[in-house]
């Protein structure tokens, strides 16, 4: 009996070790990076670099180019952007949200094909494609989607229910949408947000789960149906988020932990730190 208990006990140990995220590799020397895709034709990654004010268009920023390893190919594969946050790509297209435009870069040649200026637009801050072609930016301040669609880009939904929206991604003709809230500062109390989801058709929102109020979320990925993974960019860390609301840490990360993608095949996210100037990638057993 002792030997059974024993060996249950070293099984149950084991399992547990399993569980446990591994550190796949970090990439370090990065300015302010806020958000990173993978080409899928080449496997290079595409990493956005701030350098300096969120919102300041200095010039400054850039989109670094990566192995799939996370050797840095090209740190300054297109210079001359301002504050670039979100990334999404689709057709060979790479989609940047900067500041109050919308930017097209060729992958192919690395050169900026087309610039969308959003007048009104404070921070456009992430970016999602759905399978039509159709491109989603979050206005976060401003409580505003954007979209652009047949060559038009435009706000196309605004609301305060949004409650600073960030993280974006288009799923079963929905746009679900994860909410920064407010950071506190300058007499402004802090504000959690959660997960909504938009239908696309009739622009009606709905909470995720029964809990919006989950944290300063800012990337935002799907795990499975009606799961998904969020970070929280004031907190630090990896969460998992389920239909009912349930909010768990995967990963203990540094502030500022923002958007990232997530590979199911390989059960790898790739997370940038935008305080810590670096990207990490961590296999989730």
């Amino acid at each position: 009996m002792r030997f059974v208990i024993g060996l249950l006990a070293a099984l149950l140990v084991c399992d547990a070790a399993a569980a446990e995220p591994k550190l796949v590799f970090e990439v370090k020397g990065l300015e302010q990076p806020e958000s990173v895709v993978q080409d899928p034709a080449t496997g290079a990654l595409y990493v956005s670099n701030i350098v300096g004010a969120v919102m300041q268009k200095d010039g400054n920023g850039y989109i670094a180019k990566l192995k799939p390893d996370g050797t840095i190919a090209t740190k300054s594969w297109v210079k001359g952007l301002n504050a670039p946050t979100g990334l999404a790509l689709h057709d060979r297209t790479l989609y940047v949200a900067d500041v109050d435009e919308l930017i097209e870069i060729n992958v192919a040649s690395g050169e900026i094909a087309k610039r969308y200026p959003a007048k009104g637009a404070i921070f456009l801050n992430d970016v999602a494609v759905g399978e039509d072609g159709t491109v989603y930016v979050s206005d976060t301040p401003m409580n505003t989607i954007w979209r652009l669609k047949d060559g038009t880009f435009e706000p196309w939904f605004a609301n305060d229910v949004l409650n600073g929206p960030n993280g974006l991604l288009v799923q079963d003709g929905k746009l679900i949408v994860a909410s920064f809230g407010k950071l506190p500062g300058e007499g402004q109390k802090q504000e959690l947000g959660g997960l909504l989801a938009v239908d696309i058709e009739k622009q009606a929102v709905s909470t995720v789960g029964n809990n919006d109020k989950l944290g300063n979320l800012d990337g935002l990925q799907a795990l499975q149906p009606g799961i998904y993974l969020v970070t929280d960019w004031a907190a630090g860390g990896l969460y998992r988020v389920d239909a009912k609301g349930k909010y768990d840490r995967l990963l203990k990360l540094g502030k500022g932990s923002a958007d990232f993608v997530y590979f199911p095949d390989k059960k790898l996210a790739l997370i940038p730190i935008m305080l810590s100037n670096s990207l990490v990638a961590y296999t989730l057993d």
